[in-house]
């Protein structure tokens, strides 16, 4: 079966990961989800990934999750712009995720970045997921 949204089932196996307090998730290799875990783990929401070897024609990634005395660091992943629905915004109209405590994840034209960089760097774009 073909998959029309590879980030939406990333964020599904890591959000099952989490809930069953699992040490780390193999997820499909990606340069968009190579983006969003560096982000995750500068944001301090992961402990580490790496590429594992290819097993036939899919390379993967194995991450490793993070837990502050047995909870986790993700308390929440939501993909906002999806294929069927795109999502853009302006710098100045960027959202912030619970106040300043989580982050959006924004798709802008010089990459990936949180929404407080693109706002410092006057950046709109399309505003692919919240992390909390």
């Amino acid at each position: 079966m073909a998959r029309t949204d590879l980030i939406a089932d990333i964020f599904t196996m890591i959000r099952n990961a989490v809930m069953v307090n699992k040490e780390s998730v193999v997820i499909p290799a990606s340069k968009m989800a190579w983006s969003i875990l560096e982000i995750l783990k500068s944001e301090g929401y992961i402990e580490n990934f790496k590429e594992q070897a290819a097993s036939g024609a899919v390379k993967t990634l194995k991450v490793y999750l993070k837990y502050d005395a047995g909870e986790p660091a993700i308390q929440g992943l939501k993909r906002i712009s999806r294929p069927g629905l795109r999502k853009y915004s302006r710098a100045a109209k960027i959202p912030s995720v619970l106040r300043g405590f989580g982050r959006a994840i924004v798709s802008t034209s010089q990459g990936l970045m949180t929404d407080r960089q693109a706002k410092e760097k006057n950046l709109g774009g399309e505003v692919v997921c919240y992390v909390w």
